[in-house]
């Protein structure tokens, strides 16, 4: 197989550099042999050797990880996350699909949880709420359908004037917003690295440790650069990566995503943050900016994408800066600490792949921005799978499984395409 490729990101993860130093785990040196190796140490891969330590409590588990834990994709999103999902729709019909996943989304939340708790892991978990927010008559219809969604789920929510958005969140950029109770906020670097470092015994963590080859010869072979591995059964949880092993080529893209966040805010400047000590807003388009109040006096702002590479630094930075600037024009002179690039792997569905791959061989990708707590989730039944422990047709059934993706060059002109025409209709929601 020829030599695997991983992200190089140019910049550091801004919310790893927020946090006091951690030492790496030793790379792996030498050959060894496991019943299970897992490739990926982010939210999916340490679930599913968590879980098979669990499951299989004689079983030594190696778990490799390309670069450093804190610094791949899993600490790279915004840090948002929920414990039920909402309808998208109104009906009876998308309300008894969000019950049942939101049954499944509970039952990560809680393995989370919990394991936030008993570990010690100081990563502010804060049930903040988030706010759906829009600047434009079509983002104001997105935000009417929601509430109708809201009211008819009995979900907790707040209809919000664009006064009570400039009061909460220090803007008045939005016209209308829809505060939505049951979801929370958290440090997502502090998360990863909290549980990577609670693992249990028997699973072996390595960091820097790239994985250069992988066949199947008996057992699993798989080669890094300061040893091999042999295992019985392999895990691929690296996402939109699965594909740079030769599999699902057919079903993932990979896409780039970008975030900053501020300086401190001079204590002049701190109103502009808004009343609300914790809050999170989500666009009402899917090509819009996430923003994020992180600590008492920093600003996060998401946005932009980027089509299985990334953007160039200075690009990206302007490119943040004009979204920043025409929601807090006051802070035009306050400057970013941070500038950062992550990955996440999208399906043509919106489904997650997720099973078997090859003979004792599994995966999971195409979270599609889904977050944290799919990623736990989805990681934990593929160990149960392995396992032969519980039957996850429900589950799957209530998520879907990716559909085909046209091969190339038509993927990158589709996306391109979309991408122009989702971005005209964006408009100032970006």
């Amino acid at each position: 197989m020829a030599r695997l490729t991983y992200p190089n990101y140019p910049a550091r993860c801004g919310w790893n550099v927020m946090l006091p130093p951690r030492q790496a785990r030793p790379a792996l040196e030498g050959p060894m042999s496991v019943p299970y190796a897992v490739i990926g140490a982010g939210y999916t891969g340490i679930a599913a050797a968590w879980r098979l330590a669990e499951l299989a409590p004689g079983a030594e588990i190696a778990l490799l990880e390309a670069s450093v834990v804190g610094e791949g994709s899993s600490a790279r999103n915004s840090g948002f996350l929920g414990r039920r999902v909402m309808p998208k729709e109104p009906g009876d019909r998308a309300a008894e699909r969000a019950r049942i996943q939101s049954r499944f989304q509970a039952e990560g939340f809680d393995w989370l949880e919990e394991r936030i708790r008993t570990c010690g892991i100081d990563c502010n978990l804060t049930r903040a709420g988030y706010i759906r927010a829009a600047a434009t008559e079509q983002g104001q219809a997105v935000v009417r359908a929601a509430l109708e969604v809201a009211r008819s789920n009995a979900l907790g929510h707040e209809l919000l004037s664009r006064a009570d958005l400039e009061r909460r969140i220090g803007t008045a950029y939005y016209g209308m917003g829809l505060y939505l109770e049951d979801s929370y906020l958290l440090q997502p670097a502090a998360l990863v690295r909290g549980l990577a470092d609670a693992l249990p015994s028997q699973v072996i963590l390595y960091e820097n440790t790239p994985v250069l080859s992988l066949r199947r010869d008996g057992k699993w072979r798989i080669e890094t650069p300061g040893g091999i591995v042999l295992a019985d059964t392999i895990v691929l949880a690296t996402n939109g990566f699965i594909t740079r092993f030769g599999y699902l080529k057919s079903r993932l893209v990979t896409i780039y995503t970008y975030a900053a966040v501020t300086e401190a805010l001079p204590d002049a400047d701190r109103q502009w943050a808004g009343e609300d000590t914790d809050w999170g807003v989500l666009p009402s388009h899917r090509l819009g900016t996430t923003l994020r109040r992180v600590g008492a006096d920093r600003l996060m702002v998401r946005s932009l994408y980027a089509y299985e590479g990334e953007l160039e630094t200075t690009q990206v930075t302007r490119a943040l800066r004009q979204r920043f600037e025409r929601r807090w024009p006051a802070l035009s002179h306050v400057p970013f600490d941070y500038v950062w690039g992550g990955t996440t792997a999208l399906t043509m569905n919106g489904s997650p792949w997720w099973g078997r791959i090859d003979e004792n061989a599994y995966a999971s990708g195409g979270c599609n921005g889904g977050g944290i707590v799919k990623g736990v989730l989805l990681g934990k039944y593929l160990a149960q799978l392995i396992a032969g422990q519980g039957d996850p047709g429900e589950l799957i059934g209530s998520l879907g499984l990716a559909n085909w993706i046209a091969p190339e060059p038509f993927r990158t002109v589709g996306f391109h395409v979309a991408s122009a025409y989702g971005q005209r209709k964006a408009g100032m929601e970006m």
